[in-house]
This record gives C-alpha cells, sequence and structure tokens, in this order.
C-alpha cells in the first residue's frame, strides 16, 4: 500500500470516528424525549450548539489562520481529546442541565480542528482528482455522522452506550492521526494575515462557490438533524409503537444519512470528470425535489417513505465536497485552510437557523409540511452554482471543465 493510500485512509476512519461525536447526544433525542421529557427547545439545542461551538471555533480559526500555521496532525489530535473528553462529561449531569448544552457547545468548537484540517489532509494528496479526495473524506464524515443511529439501534434507548461508544471512537482517532503523512501539495507556513479570512467575500469565484455552499447548508443539517425524529414520528404511526418502531427508525436513519457516503464518492468522482458546477446544480435539484416530497409520505408505508429518504440522503450531501474542492482551486495556496475554515463557518452559521426552524414549522403545520422550509436553499444555491458556471473563474475549477 502506497503512503497515498494508507494516509488517506486513515484520514477516512479518523474522520468517521471523530464525526461521530457530532451526533452522539442529538441521535438519541428521541429516547431522552421519552424518558426524561426534553422539551423541544433543548431537544434542538442538542445539535445546534454543537453547531453554535464550531461556528465560533471555526471563526476564532480563521482570524488567527490556525489550519494554516499549526501542524495539521498535532491541532487535529488535541481537537479530537478534548471533544471526546466533552462528550463523555455529559454521562456525569442531567441531560436537560444547561452544563450539557455548554460541552455540546465544547465538542462543536473542538470540530473547527478536525473538519476543516481533515480536508485540508486529503487535499494535500490531490492529483488531479481534488473532488475524490475530498469526496472521499466528506463521506466519512457522513459516515461518521450517521453512525450514533447505529450505536442507538444496537444499544437499544440506552443513550450511555451511544455517547460512550463514540467518545472511544474518537480518543482512537486522536492519536491514529499521528500516523497520516501530509501530501506534497502544501505550501509553507505563511505569515499571519488578519485580512485573509475577508477574500472569502472579495473574491468572486470564492463568493460564488460559498453562496452555493450556503444554500447547500440551509437544507442538510437540518434534514440531518431531524430526519431521525421525523422517521420515528411516522414509523409510530404506520406500525404502532409496540411493533418495534423505535429501532427501524434507528436502522432507517443510520441507512438514510450513511448513504450519503456513496454520494460523496460519485460525486467526486463525477465532479473531476463532468465539472463541480453541474455536479452541485444536479445535487441540489434533486435533493430540493426530496424535500418537497417527503412530507406527502409521512405515516404512509414504511418502505416509499424509506427509499425516498435514502435517495435523499445521497443527494443533499453529495455536493457538499464539491464546494470545498472549488475553495481549494479558487484559493491563494498558502491560506487554502483558512478559507476552507471561514467556508465551512457560515455554513454552520446559517444551520443554527434552519434546526431551530423545523420543530417550529412542525408544532405550527405538522411533519407533512415541515420540510418544505428547506426548499428555498437549494434554489439559492443553484442560482450561484450556475453564476460560477458561465464566471472566467470557472477554468480553474477540476482541470478546466468548470
Amino acid at each position: 500500500m502506497s503512503v497515498r493510500t494508507r494516509s488517506l485512509l486513515i484520514i477516512a476512519l479518523c474522520a468517521v470516528a471523530t464525526m461521530s461525536l457530532w451526533f452522539s447526544a442529538s441521535a438519541v433525542v428521541p429516547a431522552l424525549r421519552e424518558s426524561a421529557g426534553l422539551p423541544p427547545l433543548i431537544a434542538s439545542l442538542f445539535t445546534s450548539a454543537v453547531q453554535a461551538g464550531f461556528v465560533v471555533g471555526t471563526l476564532v480559526s480563521a482570524l488567527l489562520n490556525l489550519a494554516d500555521r499549526i501542524e495539521p496532525r498535532r491541532l487535529f489530535m488535541a481537537s479530537a481529546l478534548v471533544a471526546a473528553g466533552a462528550n463523555a462529561l455529559i454521562l456525569a449531569f442531567d441531560p436537560a442541565s444547561p452544563a450539557v448544552i455548554a460541552l455540546r457547545f465544547v465538542t462543536g468548537a473542538c470540530m473547527a480542528g478536525i473538519y476543516p484540517v481533515g480536508m485540508k489532509l486529503a487535499a494535500s494528496w490531490a492529483r488531479g482528482d481534488m473532488g475524490l479526495m475530498i469526496g472521499a473524506l466528506v463521506g466519512a464524515l457522513a459516515l461518521g455522522s450517521a453512525s450514533p443511529h447505529l450505536f442507538n439501534a444496537l444499544g437499544g434507548i440506552d443513550w450511555v452506550f451511544t455517547l460512550v461508544a463514540a467518545s472511544l471512537c474518537a480518543t482512537a482517532a486522536a492519536f491514529a492521526i499521528l500516523l497520516v503523512q501530509v501530501g506534497p501539495n502544501t505550501s509553507p507556513t505563511p505569515p499571519f494575515r488578519l485580512d485573509a479570512a475577508f477574500r472569502a467575500w472579495t473574491d468572486r469565484g470564492l463568493r460564488l462557490a460559498n453562496l452555493g455552499y450556503l444554500g447547500h447548508m440551509w437544507e442538510l443539517y437540518a434534514m440531518w438533524a431531524w430526519i431521525g425524529v421525523f422517521l420515528t414520528a411516522s414509523f409510530r404511526l404506520s406500525l404502532g409503537p409496540d411493533a418495534g418502531a423505535d429501532t427501524l427508525a434507528a436502522v432507517a436513519t443510520f441507512a438514510v444519512m450513511g448513504a450519503g457516503a456513496f454520494g460523496c464518492v460519485a460525486g467526486g468522482l463525477l465532479a473531476d470528470r463532468w465539472g463541480r458546477t453541474t455536479v452541485t446544480i444536479a445535487a441540489m435539484a434533486l435533493s430540493g425535489a426530496c424535500a418537497l416530497v417527503a412530507g406527502f409520505l409521512f405515516a404512509g408505508a414504511v418502505w416509499p417513505l424509506f427509499l425516498l429518504c435514502v435517495v435523499w440522503g445521497i443527494a443533499v450531501v453529495a455536493d457538499s465536497p464539491q464546494f470545498s474542492a472549488c475553495t481549494a482551486e479558487l484559493a491563494e495556496s498558502g491560506y487554502v485552510g483558512t478559507m476552507l475554515t471561514v467556508q465551512t463557518s457560515m455554513g454552520f452559521l446559517l444551520t443554527l437557523v434552519t434546526i431551530h426552524l423545523v420543530p417550529e414549522v412542525v408544532e405550527a403545520v405538522g411533519w407533512q409540511f415541515a420540510f418544505l422550509i428547506l426548499v428555498p436553499g437549494p434554489v439559492v444555491g443553484i442560482w450561484a452554482m450556475w453564476r460560477l458556471r458561465r464566471a472566467p473563474e470557472a477554468a480553474r475549477l477540476a482541470g478546466g471543465r468548470g
């Protein structure tokens, strides 16, 4: 096995292990709402507190250029260890206590040293296959985000099992990342520049790529955060609460989110051949259509809803790596890490809106219409990527394929 293949495999495995922390607590929300009587606001904070922590962490990292000025493997390791500890400490507190929300915030802040840093490590090995490199990593992140739902299904409603498993996986990843070698596509450590982060909006190509990413993120994390609750509610109505509906919903949620790993890899392969704008436009069109239809299958037959959600799970994240690949190809070489950090920071800040919007819409009109609120995101994203496709900067994407 070559050094490149071994390093990329370890990066992907570490991404799977560490991203399980992101959804480890939100995966057990259905069980906690039933056993601890969590109100909807606290339930949504289990996920949105991580998003808020990630936004704060990435803002600090971007302004200080940390992703480009600190050795990436050590930054990844330190971040993973602190995040694993914060996740495990949840067990010491009542699930509805403010301390748990604070620990989820810390976990999110640490992800600023994991998610964009992992993408930078993967991009350092790209050889005309940037889309595939980042697609494989984000696919691993999707699988890692889905894994707590599998832990939850295997452990029944024992939410302690889910949290412990996620923390142990992240701890192992913190040490495994030291076995990775950094690829040749790296630049010398750049000087500190406070204004570097603002090029995300002053450069036209980066601005359009970031607008496309924002449209994509309007939909993605709200779907990921609530698809498990949506499927649980639907299956209980279809099958009855005593027919194993909760376990079936947990397995289905893992399948739906895990299918995104296939979407990311397939999207990367196609984007490297057909162009990044082509793949992102197609993926957002398909995911937006699924958001339109999903609610109309609520409480109906299990299999049609499950299959639609699997398609949605593939499409909703298939484009995600390509926005990062666009940024890596359009950014100044010495500040790729900073630009990736800025992009993810803006995107996850936006998710704070939609994660909280969905339960409010559910309360007002029910699950049948709740996901319609996500459709405007893909519409805006398609418009931005169409503009980028027609701009001169598109010649720098995917070897000139746009």
